[in-house]
């Protein structure tokens, strides 16, 4: 199946039943916040490694969790009440998506297995800008972890309706990610935000609650939850307000 082209003045996508087997849809474009907040709302993300082309994917299947499926163990659980950890939402964006660019990462194992993997190389500098940009807007968001001050955990991902598609997690300290993701799903619950879109199947999500579920079924769930209100601004400061967005394409 053909690979579609993007054209830079023209913000749609191909419907995601067009993707090649391995989930690839789309190449081109830009980053602009305009077609990041289309690709998202359609079901589609970017992934590439720098030196590429940007490349636009739409998996099958996709793994989701509701932030209410999130599964605390007996040790995790003694790692939050401990509060030797602080969490933090939208204090630092920038520092979040340079962690998980450049931390080796550690998701696919538990964190008893030290074996590093090599950072995070689709997080490039153009990556980087783009999401600060859509964190500048109100719309992308980090949750951090710190201890005494330093920031030693975290994730990021862009929040539409009731959806939150996260993007990358870091730590460099013991169960600093996990507590990040308890954060971000207790405060999903509170203010209804219904699904984490987890994009790829790993070890570490489906650990932490995570399942894949077919496109067509991602696909549906999807456009009922995207065209709700969003919560955007920051996070962290009670500034945030529910918008009624009207995403173009």
């Amino acid at each position: 199946m053909p690979v579609y082209m993007l054209q830079d003045e023209v913000l749609d996508f191909p419907p995601v039943n067009q993707a090649t087997k391995d989930g690839l849809l789309a190449i081109g474009g830009d980053l602009s916040p305009e077609r990041l907040l289309v690709a998202y709302s359609s079901g589609i993300f970017p992934w590439y490694t720098e030196g590429e082309p940007i490349l636009w994917w739409a998996l099958d299947p996709r793994m989701v969790m509701k932030p209410t499926d999130l599964k605390i163990t007996k040790s995790l659980w003694k790692t939050i009440e401990s509060n030797k950890y602080s969490c933090s939402f939208d204090a630092d964006f920038e520092g979040v998506i340079r962690a998980c660019a450049t931390v080796p990462r550690t998701d696919d194992q538990t964190e008893e297995e030290e074996d590093q993997d090599e950072p995070s190389p689709w997080i490039s500098e153009d990556m980087i800008a783009a999401y600060c940009e859509l964190h500048d807007i109100g719309m992308a968001h980090s949750v951090e972890v710190y201890q005494e001050n330093e920031l030693v955990g975290g994730l990021y991902g862009v929040s539409i309706g009731k959806v939150f598609c996260a993007e990358s997690m870091f730590h460099t300290r013991t169960d600093a990610s996990k507590v990040a993701l308890y954060n971000l799903c207790q405060f999903l619950i509170k203010n209804n935000i219904e699904l984490i879109d987890a994009q790829q199947e790993t070890r570490h999500m489906r650990r932490m609650g995570a399942a894949p579920i077919p496109r067509k079924e991602f696909m549906k769930t999807l456009k009922g939850l995207i065209n709700e209100e969003s919560l955007v601004g920051n996070w962290g400061d009670g500034s945030a307000e529910f918008l009624k967005l009207e995403v173009s394409s």
